[in-house]
């Protein structure tokens, strides 16, 4: 007998039952677009009743954020993982490489935080406010570096909305196959090197 995600999912807790809902959710609207992401489609994927998922996020579109904020909740772990002990230039640069790998690990979620995969969809903002705390990694990396004299004088946070911004397209372009795989992370390593070389001190 073949048991369902749902099933699995329940023996293991109620924390994994959120992620195989979340999971599956994310799976259908990439592969299928955003008219597959019904509560009874999803239910039916997961093997659970529609209950369940009413009773966990309220409907789809409670469904559609917690999706959202479940990708920067990954993002957020995944730039945590990063050593905090390294130099702070070194740091910073793993911090990077570590946003690169996330979108590359975890595409779906990537593709429903940046890229517009539910039309019309609009984060409250609280959760506006809880996918930018996963940047504060970036602003104390930048702001340790201009105290060690690494990096110029300035605003930290401006700094590191630069950075993102473009490691964000860089990424974005791997992703969508504009930039050939086998030359991808040589691309990343020279963005990377080049912005902060840009930002270097006596420059």
């Amino acid at each position: 007998m073949t048991v369902s995600a749902y099933e699995r999912a329940r023996q293991a807790g109620q924390g994994a039952v959120r992620t195989a809902i979340l999971d599956t959710a994310t799976r259908l609207l990439v592969a299928e677009g955003a008219g597959s992401l019904t509560v009874r489609r999803i239910a039916a994927e997961v093997g659970c009743s529609t209950k369940v998922i009413y009773t966990m996020f309220g409907g789809k579109d409670g469904l559609v954020e917690a999706l959202w904020l479940e990708g920067f909740a990954r993002l957020g772990r995944h730039l945590a993982r990063v050593p905090e002990d390294l130099e702070p230039a070194a740091y910073l640069e793993a911090l990077g490489w570590a946003y690169r790998e996330y979108a590359l690990a975890e595409p779906e979620y990537y593709r429903v935080m940046f890229q517009d995969a539910v039309p019309g969809f609009e984060p409250s903002s609280e959760a506006v406010s809880y996918s930018k705390s996963t940047l504060a990694y970036a602003v104390r990396a930048v702001a340790a570096c201009m105290r060690a004299g690494v990096l110029r004088d300035g605003d930290p946070a401006a700094v590191a909305d630069a950075l993102w911004m473009a490691l964000h397209g860089a990424v974005s372009l791997e992703l969508a196959r504009m930039v050939d795989p086998a030359q991808a992370a040589d691309r990343f390593r020279l963005l990377l090197a080049t912005l902060l070389d840009g930002l270097r001190t006596g420059r």
